[in-house]
């Protein structure tokens, strides 16, 4: 069984970071890709706000620029996903789909989250082509143009208003009359001149039409009122579906202490998790900011707080 220094599963912006500090610091890194190589990038089409690309890139290259440069000091990638995470008295079994086993010194565990989303036809054809999970990823986008943001908690309250910095105006879809936002984040969209409310509403679909240049883009999304199942077709610019984010921690259910929304616990400011040798970044520990640059910043932490927890061994 070959051994590594560092076993880090997920290759999103936290984990290809802590893969190219770890490299770059001369330890045996290894990253298991996953079922997404790139992470939720990978489905993002233009990024605007991560540093240093003036005029924007494409996420999945940007994902594909930062694995090259992990690989370019040694970082090699696994492309299966881990299933197994097993302490040993001393370091950690990964075992794979495929059944495959590797040993690690430490691992670092980076899986993201994912969004929660409809399940509705039309929503994964136009993710990332006029619908979107993230308001303040995209919402510079529809500059002026009209948005939907579905949801009713705190969650959507606080997209609508932040959406209405670009947007025209802003109509929040909620399946009931009542909502789970808290008070004042709810009083603060009623009191937004730019938001509306659909209330006993839920979409049904997302339409879209294919563009000259071959894109596709979303134009209405089709509504059922649950009061008397009634259907309309409403021409809308953007969709932005605001009903919660899900960790991807059940790899460590049982192992990793975990919050009560499933996001992994980190020791103060740092990577530490609860069982020594095993650091938490990224968007697996991070319910508050979920944003690109701060899943980088985070991967440099664990990278670091793995390299010197390996050196006091």
């Amino acid at each position: 069984m070959a051994r590594h220094n560092v076993g880090i599963i997920g290759s999103g912006p936290a984990g290809l970071t802590a893969a190219l500090y770890a490299a770059r610091a001369n330890l045996h890194v290894t990253v298991f890709e996953g079922q997404q190589p790139g992470g939720q990038l990978t489905i993002t089409t233009e990024v605007e706000n991560y540093p240093g690309f003036e005029h924007g890139i494409q996420g999945p290259e940007l994902m594909d620029v930062m694995r090259k440069q992990a690989q370019r000091f040694g970082a090699q990638s696994v492309y299966e996903t881990v299933v197994r995470l097993k302490p040993q008295t001393q370091g950690f079994i990964l075992t794979t789909e495929r059944g495959s086993e590797y040993y690690a010194d430490a691992v670092i565990i980076a899986m993201g989250a994912s969004a929660k989303l409809l399940g509705v036809k039309g929503e994964s054809e136009y993710m990332g082509y006029g619908i979107s999970a993230c308001a303040t990823c995209d919402g510079f986008f529809f500059r002026d143009q009209h948005v939907i943001v579905v949801g009713g908690g705190d969650t959507a309250m606080e997209e609508a208003n932040y959406l209405t910095r670009f947007c025209a105006s802003v109509t929040i879809v909620h399946r009931r009359e009542e909502f789970r936002a808290s008070k004042i984040m709810l009083d603060r969209a009623r009191n937004n001149p730019k938001i509306s409310f659909l209330l006993n509403t839920v979409v049904e679909e997302f339409r879209g039409e294919t563009l000259s240049t071959g894109l596709k883009k979303m134009t209405s999304v089709v509504l059922r009122n649950v009061l008397d199942n009634s259907l309309r077709d409403m021409p809308i610019d953007g969709a932005f579906v605001a009903i919660g984010h899900q960790p991807n921690t059940k790899l460590v259910e049982g192992l990793l202490d975990l919050d009560a929304q499933g996001y992994v616990i980190t020791k103060g400011k740092s990577t530490y998790t609860n069982v020594p040798g095993i650091f938490a970044c990224g968007d697996v520990q991070d319910a508050v900011y979920r944003q690109a640059v701060t899943a980088a910043a985070s991967g440099c932490m664990a990278a670091i707080d793995a390299e010197r927890w390996l050196e006091t061994r």
